[in-house]
C-alpha cells in the first residue's frame, strides 16, 4: 500500500479492510481523512477543526494556520483543559503521596498525631494544646493524605485509581487536581465544624467522596446512564452512616464539594469557561474558609 508522501514517521503497513490508510497515530484505525497541512491520514479522535478541513494536533501545536493560535486550536477536554499524553499523571501522583506518607507513618510512629484532623486537645506528652484551633491550619490537608491501617489505605486508593483517571481525562490535570484539593478540604472543614473537638481523623475518603460525586456530575452531563455510580453512591452512603469509627462528616462534606465544583467545571459556558472555573474554586475555597473560622472563632472565642 502507498503511504502518504513525505510522511517518513507514518507506519508501515497500516491500513484497513477496504484499502484506506491506517491514522498515523493510531494504525489500527483506518481512515479516510488527512491533514489539510501535512497530508498525514488522521481519525476522529486526532481530527482538530481548522478554517477548512482538519488538521492534525502536531500541526496545530505548531501553528494552527486557521487565523488563531496554535493554542486557541489545541485539542481540549470536555472541561476546556488541555489533552495530556499520560491522563493517569496526577492520580498517580496522589497514590504515591498517600503510599509515601503511609510508610513515614510506619518509620515514625507519633507522626499520626502531629499531621492527623483534630480541631482542639490537650497533648500530655508535650504539656500543650494542639489543633485546628490553636492555629494548626495545615491539619486540615495533611490528614487527607494520612492514614494508618492497611485496609484502609487500599480501599481509598482502589478507589481513587478506579474514579480518577476518568475524571482526569475530562477535567484536565489543573482542574481534576483542584477538585481534589477541595473536596480533600471540604470534608475536613466539615469534620472539623461538626465532629467533637478532640476527635481526630484522617484518610483520604473526603476527597474520594469528592472525586465520586464529581463522577454522577459528570455522567450526567454527557447523558450517560446514572444506575450504576447511584447505586454505589448510595451503598457508600450506608456504610458512612452504619459501619462504626467511620467520620461521616469527611464524607459528607468531600461529596458535597466535589460535586458543586464538579458541575461548575463542567457546565460553563465555553466563552466564559476559565472565569466560571476560577469563580467555582474560590468560592468552594471560600465557604471553606469560612466553616474553619467559625468552628475556631466556636472554640477559642
Amino acid at each position: 500500500m502507498d503511504q502518504v508522501p513525505g510522511t517518513p514517521q507514518d507506519p508501515q503497513g497500516a491500513g484497513g479492510a477496504h484499502g484506506l490508510p491506517g491514522c498515523y497515530r493510531h494504525p489500527d484505525r483506518p481512515t479516510g481523512v488527512t491533514c489539510t497541512r501535512c497530508e498525514r491520514p488522521i481519525c476522529p479522535e486526532c481530527m482538530v477543526s481548522a478554517s477548512v478541513g482538519f488538521q492534525c494536533p502536531e500541526c496545530v501545536r505548531t501553528g494552527s494556520g486557521t487565523g488563531h493560535s496554535a493554542h486557541a486550536t489545541t485539542p481540549r477536554t470536555l472541561a476546556g483543559g488541555a489533552v495530556a499524553s499520560d491522563p493517569k499523571l496526577i492520580t498517580k501522583i496522589l497514590l504515591g503521596l498517600n503510599v509515601a506518607v503511609f510508610i513515614a507513618v510506619y518509620a515514625s510512629s507519633g507522626l499520626v498525631g502531629r499531621l492527623d484532623l483534630i480541631g482542639l486537645a490537650f497533648d500530655p506528652q508535650h504539656y500543650q494544646l494542639v489543633g485546628v484551633a490553636e492555629g494548626q491550619w495545615y491539619r486540615l490537608i495533611t490528614a487527607v493524605f494520612l492514614h494508618q491501617e492497611i485496609p484502609h489505605i487500599a480501599f481509598n486508593m482502589l478507589s481513587l485509581w478506579w474514579l480518577g483517571p476518568p475524571l482526569e481525562a475530562a477535567l484536565g490535570r489543573l482542574r481534576y487536581t483542584a477538585l481534589y484539593l477541595l473536596a480533600g478540604l471540604g470534608g475536613s472543614a466539615l469534620s472539623y465544624l461538626l465532629a467533637a473537638q478532640n476527635q481526630p481523623s484522617l484518610g483520604a475518603s473526603g476527597a474520594i467522596f469528592g472525586l465520586l460525586g464529581a463522577t454522577a456530575v459528570l455522567l450526567r452531563r454527557l447523558n450517560y446512564d446514572m444506575k450504576p455510580v447511584l447505586i454505589l453512591l448510595g451503598l457508600n452512603l450506608v456504610f458512612t452512616f452504619l459501619w462504626p469509627n467511620i467520620a461521616w462528616q469527611a464524607h459528607v462534606g468531600g461529596l458535597v464539594v466535589g460535586a458543586a465544583v464538579a458541575y461548575g467545571m463542567v457546565h460553563a459556558p465555553r466563552e466564559r469557561r476559565t472565569l466560571v472555573h476560577t469563580l467555582t474554586c474560590v468560592a468552594a475555597l471560600l465557604v471553606i474558609i469560612g466553616v474553619v473560622v467559625l468552628r475556631t472563632f466556636q472554640l477559642t472565642g
